[in-house]
């Protein structure tokens, strides 16, 4: 049976909701492209410390893709430590990450290990080996530097839209992500944080021009609300303007929710001005709407200090309408 080869581009909780289910089809041969700008939290020790890639989404997507069940292995390794001097914040698979790349010399063979170790169906490919930090510039023209300064920028309002998003320095894309996505039938975009997660990942070199040479299908996954300081005011169709720029093509496909959002979260939300990204697609292009959002409300961990979605996609309803379009295109749509 030849299975299908599918790329999906990311790394953060959006596409930990991507993989986790997506991975029980036996017939389908994954692999995750990781961003390598995030420079916040646990990371900032990671990168400026010890001189390592970012290693937090890479631990995303080797245990949203791990056929290790619930139980002591994965527990220990999610587990984040609350307190203890520059231990806090950490969790222990990042620590875990940082042993093997020691005992393995690269990054690249610490996960290798990982993924023997938990079982992981799948590949999970860093965009690049190379250290560089992310950049946006403004409409008012200001310039920023740092990931975690994008992430959650101090005058957001002032700041305006961001027009302009790069890396400093410029580095190589990482041959096996270009190979992964050059020989996906499928390649995943989102959902995460546009600027800082999708688009992160697409701005390094020839990351762009594989996702367009590229002859199957790409999809798109809308984010469910828009984000402070990156996506403010923007609409489905900004989205995927922002996508087609960055990726050099336009998304075959877009996947968007349908359905209401639970009250109480979105108060929450609106407090800092953030609202339901509003699905202006129409008809123009090919849409897929489903109602696909897990209505719990996400709890912050003990020890985490970075700012996190309180709602986010049902990984079980996101793995069903991605497969049914796999295996039918025609399915599920509203043009």
């Amino acid at each position: 049976m030849k299975k299908i080869n599918v790329a999906v581009i990311g790394g953060g909780t959006g596409t930990t909701a991507v993989l986790s289910d997506l991975k029980n089809y036996n017939d389908l041969d994954i692999s995750v492209v990781v961003g390598m700008a995030d420079d916040g939290g646990s990371n900032a020790v990671i990168r400026d410390e010890f001189g390592l890639l970012p290693l937090s989404d890479l631990r995303k997507s080797i245990i949203a893709l791990s056929e290790v069940g619930e139980g002591s292995l994965r527990d220990l390794f999610v587990y984040r430590f609350d307190k203890g001097n520059g231990l806090s914040g950490h969790t222990l698979g990042n620590l875990m990450m940082m042993a093997l790349t020691e005992i393995t010399g690269t990054e690249v063979g610490a996960i290798e290990k990982l993924r023997k170790l938990f079982l992981v169906k799948g590949k999970v490919f860093p965009v690049t080996l190379g250290s560089t930090h992310l950049v946006a510039e403004y409409e008012n023209g200001a310039k920023v530097k740092g990931e975690h300064l994008i992430d959650e920028p101090k005058l957001p309002h002032e700041l305006g839209r961001i027009t302009k998003l790069s890396l400093y320095p410029e580095v190589a894309s990482n041959p096996a992500a270009i190979k992964a996505l050059e020989e996906a039938d499928y390649i995943i975009a989102g959902p995460g944080d546009l600027y800082t997660t999708t688009l992160a990942s697409l701005v390094v070199s020839g990351i762009s021009e594989a996702i367009a040479e590229n002859k199957g299908k790409f999809i798109f996954i809308s984010n469910l609300m828009t984000k402070c300081g990156q996506t403010t005011g923007m609409r489905a169709s900004d989205l995927v303007g922002e996508i087609a720029k960055y990726a050099g093509r336009k998304p075959d496909l877009v996947i968007v929710h349908e359905g209401k959002l639970p009250e109480d979260i979105l108060k929450k939300y609106a407090e800092d001005g953030e609202s339901p990204i509003e699905d202006d697609l129409g008809g123009g292009r090919k849409v897929v709407r489903a109602n696909l959002v897990n209505a719990k409300e996400i709890i912050r961990e003990k020890g985490d200090v970075l700012k996190r979605s309180l709602i986010r996609h049902d990984s079980v309803k996101l793995a069903k309408i991605i497969y049914k379009i796999f295996k039918d295109e025609k399915c599920g749509y509203k043009a």
